[in-house]
């Protein structure tokens, strides 16, 4: 895997070279950016198997904040992966139950749709399956799917919704309806029409020239072999350290994805994180342990691509990593249902 990763950098380094990928060509710039990646769309993607309705939607937003999904009724989806901050927490990593600290730094839910499949390691293969992950998990939100079910029909609000959300269904509450209405509504958390988007689509004036120059030495170096496609990231499994292996403290004991696969190969390897909104959402890496973006662009220069990056060089491409910051969901905040004496009381235990 690493011999393949530094191969297919090395040709696009050559090939970039080869059509003449000077300072001073706008317009080749742009037809390279435009071969390796692809604006966010502006409306959300069809889900497959999963038609997301009007009142689908709206049931999934209403589940996506309520805590009363974890067992202490304290702890919701937004709470890890809050729609007002980017999709994430801006925590190293997030608080569950019992003020217990998560493993793993907790990644954006922003244009999380267009990702391979969902968490670090990839465990979940999409949104509907990662949705039942933290409720379930004791470090999380500590609940159980028994628990959650009977929470919603205690609720006659929910009944109605599911009813009408899953239509010809006889009893249409159930756990993984309820992961499916999640999945709905955070397919429509996308971010269209950032800086680096407008470029994409033909406006060469989008980006200012040092953010340009920024792209062109992202292309040039290789990055774009983890973080290109619409998501900037999100599309396969890649190591750490292909040049040098990070300090223990970015890698945490961690060993990624092979926790899953048990394959050597997968040693320290991890989905790569998208780059979009990438500056609204530190700390960085699975670990959470780097604050600053420009840090954060260094350590991957001396752990991926090895290139002899100046200071000049790094603000470059951070100055460009901030361009794929895009127009932010409006999202808002629903009144949820009123609970009844069925509904089952917060514990802390």
């Amino acid at each position: 895997m690493k011999k393949t990763y530094l191969f297919a950098a090395l040709s696009l380094t050559l090939s970039l070279s080869a059509v003449g990928f000077s300072a001073n060509a706008e317009d080749t710039v742009m037809k390279d950016a435009q071969a390796q990646f692809q604006p966010v769309p502006d409306k959300a993607p069809a889900i497959k198997g999963n038609e997301a309705t009007p009142d689908k939607i709206e049931l999934g937003k209403m589940l996506y904040f309520d805590p009363r999904l974890s067992k202490s009724g304290l702890i919701s989806c937004n709470t890890c992966h809050n729609v007002g901050m980017a999709g994430a927490d801006f925590q190293q990593t997030s608080t569950g139950h019992g003020w217990k600290q998560g493993p793993r730094n907790a990644p954006t839910v922003l244009n999380s749709v267009f990702n391979v499949a969902q968490f670090w390691d990839g465990r979940a293969k999409d949104l509907a399956e990662q949705a039942k992950g933290p409720i379930q998990a004791g470090v999380e939100m500590n609940n159980t799917p028994e628990n959650v079910v009977k929470t919603l029909n205690s609720m006659p609000e929910y009944v109605a919704l599911f009813k009408r959300s899953f239509p010809g269904e006889s009893d249409p509450v159930t756990f993984d309806n309820m992961a499916k209405a999640i999945e709905a509504f955070e397919a429509t958390l996308i971010t269209p029409d950032s800086k680096f988007d407008l470029f994409l689509k033909g406006d060469a004036k989008a980006l200012a020239q040092n953010e340009q120059e920024g792209l062109k030495l992202f292309m040039v170096h290789g990055c774009v072999e983890c973080h290109g496609g619409v998501n900037m990231g999100g599309d396969q499994y890649y190591p750490l350290g292909v040049v040098n292996k990070p300090s223990e403290k970015i890698i945490a004991g961690d060993k990624g994805r092979f926790a899953i696969t048990q394959a050597k190969d997968d040693e320290f390897s991890f989905k790569s994180p998208s780059l979009r909104n990438i500056e609204l959402t530190p700390p960085y890496f699975h670990s959470g342990v780097v604050w600053e973006l420009a840090e954060a662009v260094q350590v991957m220069n001396d752990s991926q691509i090895g290139a002899d990056l100046k200071e000049g060089d790094i603000g470059k491409i951070v100055a460009f990593l901030k361009t794929t910051t895009g127009k932010q969901p409006q999202v808002l905040h629903p009144i949820l249902p009123a609970p009844t004496q069925a509904t089952p009381k917060p514990s802390l235990e």
